[in-house]
């Protein structure tokens, strides 16, 4: 048995069990491991595991609540910096972190219980979109943006998106509402997770795919569930800013 010392945090309901490591702890979760961990009525409950690993550099991995890979988490990345700063005790307000699409800065204004993040998510990447949706686009991970409709029940949802994802080989889906030009509500399935109450590069996708089809301008709330976000748009780059709240510390006993 090994005890595997944890916080829990949540950027906009978007919540994560994450483990701050000097050795990397990656391997000793196995996707069995990670379920367990995750799952809602016998586990911590999360949507996904995050192991910062402390050295020359911090890096980020991700591992979904069904023990898939994931490879950026754009409210995973805010919870995982500030955990990493209540673990270790600094008072820095920006840190870079090197994830598997490559290196992003993160600034963090709070304290060890919560605050705010910021961080540069790179470049939206555009590609066709699939039949029956407004547009797909890749933030370090695949996202179909759809027109919600409010006839439309949560199973009805549930069969666009497993038709959609599947389509293009698996993806999240967004289902978006415009209220504004600078106001879009949004829920989301995850792939690997399900629904969520919160998706941050599924915020950035949505208001890429909708600036390009004039409907949003540049600087756009985006409306989740779970809470806020807010996404700037500059050419292809996107930056999402966002809360980040303390839950708890965890203990947890496994093989």
């Amino acid at each position: 048995m090994a005890l595997r010392v944890l916080q829990k945090w949540h950027g906009a309901g978007n919540d994560f069990v994450v483990e701050v490591s000097e050795q990397g702890a990656v391997a000793w979760w196995t996707p069995e491991a990670v379920r367990a961990l995750c799952e809602r009525h016998t586990g911590v409950g999360a949507d996904g595991l995050l192991v910062a690993s402390l050295g020359s550099d911090v890096t980020m991995q991700l591992v979904n609540a069904d023990g898939s890979t994931a490879a950026m988490s754009g409210n995973g990345i805010r919870c995982l910096v500030a955990a990493v700063r209540r673990a270790t005790g600094a008072t820095w307000d920006s840190l870079d972190v090197e994830t598997a699409v490559g290196r992003r800065t993160v600034t963090y204004e709070g304290d060890e219980d919560g605050g705010w993040g910021s961080v540069d998510m790179g470049p939206v990447t555009r590609a066709p979109a699939p039949e029956g949706s407004l547009g797909f686009a890749d933030v370090g991970n695949p996202h179909v943006v759809v027109r919600d409709h409010e006839e439309w029940t949560d199973q009805w949802r549930e069969h666009v998106a497993a038709d959609l994802s599947a389509a293009v080989g698996g993806a999240n889906v967004e289902f978006v509402r415009v209220v504004s030009r600078r106001r879009v509500v949004l829920s989301v399935i995850e792939r690997g997770v399900g629904w969520t109450r919160a998706c941050g590069t599924g915020s950035c996708a949505s208001a890429a795919v909708l600036r390009e089809l004039g409907e949003v301008d540049d600087d756009v709330t985006i409306v989740n569930p779970g809470g806020e976000l807010m996404v700037h748009l500059n050419g292809a780059h996107a930056r999402l800013s966002g809360p980040v709240q303390f839950v708890a510390n965890v203990e947890w006993l496994g093989e």
